[in-house]
């Protein structure tokens, strides 16, 4: 049994489950939520603005795989390598990989590095990026997701050692809604809340709970329009989300685009063009094309009209951890976002 399980207590020690090295574990996923809450029973955690990911080390195996379950490892090999170089060598994790633009977490910053297929080319790129770990799954044939968060963090950061790549992610005690007042006039996504009594589940669930600073979500791409004036590649995409097996329209988000990636879109979007509209609802867009639905974007917002439209949406970049099939519109307090 690994040194770090010995900070266990008897109690937290019995509900350790013996388990061989999973080849996956389905990720838990937060809720979002509009309460705002200090409660001295939960831990407040940054959201990091990055792509999920889980790491799984047995031996001299190494893999890195989304939320999705699509192997990572080439995308991301100084990740790999930072994991590779821990003495504990069986291991699951749970985290975050983001990339900085200045003191923030940046989604865009990272489109330079999401699907790039070579190792090679994925440390050419200049990209630096870190993995922020925020749980521990399995240590040394256990299974810890039956332990409180508390345990499972304090076990973390007795197992790995952190420094250069791989960061541990703090948090505070009880006191979230000063917190998240700070996080947002930093500029940060906002927090996550969870239960540190919580187990690890394997779903979404209400013992993590998002607390955002703006909106912000997943949305299917599925069309676009002509581009206009000096404008290359498109002018805008039409974006949707799916709602009881249908793709309900969204609207159509023209910013956020620059000209490189006005012209790589441009060329994925054309090899997926088709006849007719995947949307439900009627799109009036002068000069519409179709694609068919299988890119998936990241997008910010300033609210959703009472139309079920985005107000001012802008382009964050593309995403290639989850299908689009997996894409709801995000609700507060039981809505289908991800994590």
């Amino acid at each position: 049994m690994s040194e770090a399980l010995d900070l266990l207590s008897d109690e937290a020690r019995a509900r350790l489950r013996a388990q061989e090295h999973p080849r996956w574990v389905e990720p838990m996923l937060a809720t979002l939520t509009d309460e705002r809450f200090s409660d001295p029973g939960w831990i407040y955690e940054r959201k990091l603005d990055g792509v999920r990911c889980l790491a799984f080390r047995h031996g001299e195996e190494l893999r890195l795989m989304s939320r999705n379950q699509k192997p990572m490892n080439a995308t991301w090999p100084e990740l790999v390598d930072a994991l590779a170089a821990q003495p504990a060598r069986d291991f699951v994790v749970d985290g975050e990989i983001v990339a900085f633009d200045g003191a923030l977490t940046s989604f865009s910053r990272l489109q330079g590095r999401i699907g790039v297929r070579s190792e090679d080319e994925a440390r050419a790129r200049g990209v630096a990026v870190h993995l922020y770990v925020f749980d521990l799954l399995h240590l040394d044939g256990w299974d810890l997701c039956g332990l409180a968060l508390r345990d499972r963090k304090r076990l973390l950061k007795a197992a790995l050692s952190f420094d250069g790549r791989l960061r541990f992610v703090a948090h505070r005690n009880e006191d979230g809604e000063a917190w998240l007042e700070e996080a947002c006039a930093k500029g940060w996504e906002g927090l996550i809340a969870k239960d540190a009594s919580s187990e690890y589940v394997h779903s979404r669930s209400r013992a993590w709970l998002k607390f955002k600073c703006a909106h912000g979500q997943e949305l299917v791409i599925a069309g676009y329009t002509e581009p206009k004036g000096s404008r290359r590649g498109f002018g805008a995409l039409l974006v949707g989300y799916y709602e009881d097996g249908a793709l309900r329209y969204a609207g159509k988000v023209g910013t956020g685009f620059d000209d490189q990636t006005l012209e790589a879109m441009s060329r994925r979007l054309r090899r997926l063009e088709r006849k007719t509209s995947p949307f439900e609802d009627a799109v009036r867009e002068p000069g519409a094309h179709f694609v068919t639905p299988e890119l998936v974007g990241e997008f910010g917002f300033t609210e959703w009209t009472r139309s079920g439209k985005l107000r001012h949406p802008r382009f964050l970049g593309l995403r290639e951890d989850k299908g689009a099939s997996e894409v709801r519109r995000e609700r507060p307090e039981g809505g289908d976002g991800e994590a």
